[in-house]
């Protein structure tokens, strides 16, 4: 058995490109529109390792997909979480809950789907901002 990849639903492309390519770093892999299905699918992988993958699915007629936190996180680890997290920010994303002790934080996609950062290795010294950073929404 081996793992191949996550599907999440999305309701806008462009807002979860740039989040998941754009601001969170992922490559993208593939895309494949099907007319007659009238749906597109959208694989994207961290860079340099493409075993796991994240498939993004959007249907092209409109429908509502409540829930996102109960699906659970996709989770990321990060060579610099702090880097991560600016890089995040400075594309416009809320860190949900900040890597105040250099370890971990929550951003969520435009979609609510939580994703987990995770620092590589040891946990970096803590530093500010993050340090005094409150957690925002729900993550």
């Amino acid at each position: 058995m081996k793992y191949l990849h996550t599907m999440v639903r999305v309701t806008d492309v462009e807002a979860s490109l740039h989040f998941y390519r754009d601001a969170l770093g992922l490559e993208l892999l593939s895309r494949r529109d099907v007319p007659q299905g009238r749906y597109t699918l959208i694989f994207l992988a961290a860079p340099g390792d493409h075993s796991a993958q994240v498939e993004l699915t959007y249907n092209w007629d409109p429908q509502p997909y409540p829930g996102g936190r109960n699906f659970g996180h996709l989770a990321y680890q990060v060579d610099d979480i702090y880097a991560a997290c600016r890089r995040l920010q400075e594309h416009g994303v809320t860190i949900n809950r900040p890597p105040r002790e250099g370890r971990m934080a929550f951003v969520r996609s435009p979609d609510g789907i939580s994703v987990e950062l995770l620092q590589a290795g040891a946990a970096l010294p803590p530093a500010e901002p993050w340090v005094s950073m409150p957690n925002s929404g729900s993550w």
